[in-house]
């Protein structure tokens, strides 16, 4: 037996339509941005740590301050309703409760007139220079107001990321000695860890108050080490469990013995324990798991390192992630350093993305991150090289690579589909109804 849709004209459709299109057909075409279509996007990088060099601000090297409007335009033409977009926090915030939001107004104008959704990005990984850095613990008191006044202004928005990836934050800015703080410590890191936490869930609740409704993506690094010992390695074993910490504190979700004791060990006193464990952030909550094959490493029994790609995938991290803190997943940023093969590692996190929601997990969103090609990212911005890294959509000169058509043969594919399949049942539609039956 084949299923097969008999419209009221009489026309026949053959089944295809398991992703949900939103009027019941395959769900192929560009996407509609209403309330229940898969979110699309892409991003457009804004990372401005400080470093030894001074401060890193992708924005400008980039040129997306020159090129703004441009760059809104390649959004628009792919056919994206969603931006993962930053405003520039370092530059914003002039000072405790004092804000300068002149430049940001005009970009998020610019946004809103071309109908673009943005996930608005509100820290990533660095500070104004007034507030110091991570280990400062009025940190999330002065972040929360900031991010309130920002829910505030720009009332249209729904979907903010208070911290991105906190966890690399913590890590880059407090053990590996790379940003902001530079210290190369665990007391640095989990003191960076907690203080990050601790400003995305006072974010959560500031602003929520403003926006009842809002959708809060926490975008996280989805990272593991693969140990290639025969013996296994306990200090191995505790880095992939101290890099759920940051999910664990933002959820209350209570962590296993070995991470417990580690954080406590390391500046984490019982009563910041306890607070963290006494409730979940208010808002729609969203798990972001950016993936980079790059993020799982071999480490092999010299302790030298090979990039492992897609041991685990995007799939079995992400699926991970939804077992532990039963969230729906976003995939929020994904890419590689060669333009040649971006189109092929497109098409593989999208067959990761088609598995995970055929087997039930509540996958809503895919991000191609970034927009445009990237700076000196293949040293994490440590380094002052001005290398370009061919990651982007586009170029610096805002020419399509490789991957760019990859992704708009992707959207007009799959464009249309439900956030889940057979989604469209829950929508309200004027259009004539279809009897599903089997002959």
């Amino acid at each position: 037996m084949e299923a097969v849709n008999i419209g009221v004209n009489g026309s026949r459709t053959y089944a295809g339509d398991e992703f949900g299109g939103a009027s019941g057909t395959r769900g192929d075409g560009l996407p509609t941005g209403t309330p229940g279509n898969f979110m699309f996007a892409t991003g457009i990088e804004c990372s401005y740590p400080m470093t030894r060099h001074g401060r890193r601000d992708q924005l400008r090297e980039c040129g997306h301050y020159s090129h703004w409007e441009q760059d809104f335009d390649l959004v628009q033409g792919l056919g994206l309703k969603y931006l993962r977009y930053g405003l520039p926090y370092h530059e914003i915030s002039t000072g405790p409760g004092t804000y300068d939001w002149e430049k940001a107004d005009e970009l998020m104008a610019g946004l809103r007139r071309r109908g673009i959704t943005p996930i608005l990005d509100l820290l990533h990984f660095g500070l104004p220079d007034w507030l110091g850095d991570f280990q400062n613990p009025e940190l999330p008191v002065h972040f929360a107001a900031f991010a309130g006044e920002a829910a505030r202004r720009y009332g249209w928005v729904r979907h903010f990321t208070p911290v991105n990836e906190i966890y690399v934050t913590a890590r880059s800015s407090g053990r590996d000695g790379l940003w902001n703080e530079r210290l190369k410590s665990e007391r640095g890191f989990v003191t960076a860890l907690k203080h990050a936490a601790a400003a995305s869930i006072l974010a959560c609740h500031a602003i929520v108050r403003e926006r009842p409704d809002a959708v809060i993506i926490q975008s996280e690094s989805a990272e593991y080490l693969h140990d290639a010992c025969a013996e296994p390695r306990a200090d191995l074993a505790l880095h992939n469990k101290m890099s759920c910490l940051s999910l664990d504190l933002l959820y209350a979700h209570v962590p296993d013995v070995d991470t417990y004791r580690h954080a406590r060990t390391h500046g984490l006193s019982e009563n910041e324990y306890q607070w963290f464990m006494a409730g979940e952030p208010p808002g729609h909550q969203i798990i972001g798991s950016d993936y980079y094959g790059r993020n799982e490493r071999i480490v092999l029994p010299d302790r030298s390192e090979l990039q492992a790609e897609d041991v685990l995938g995007w799939h079995t991290l992400a699926s991970r992630l939804h077992r532990r803190y039963r969230r729906p997943v976003m995939h929020t940023e994904t890419n590689t350093f060669d333009a040649d093969r971006n189109p092929a590692w497109l098409w593989k996190q999208w067959m990761n993305v088609l598995q995970l929601r055929r087997e039930g997990v509540p996958v809503v969103g895919f991000t191609w991150y970034s927009l445009t090609d990237q700076i000196d990212w293949d040293t994490g911005l440590a380094e002052l090289n001005s290398r370009v890294n061919p990651v982007g959509l586009y170029d610096l000169q805002r020419q399509p690579r490789p991957v760019e058509a990859a992704y708009r043969d992707l959207l007009q594919n799959y464009g249309q589909i439900t956030v889940v399949p057979h989604g469209e049942m829950f929508e309200l539609t004027a259009q004539p109804a279809t009897l599903r039956v089997q002959v």
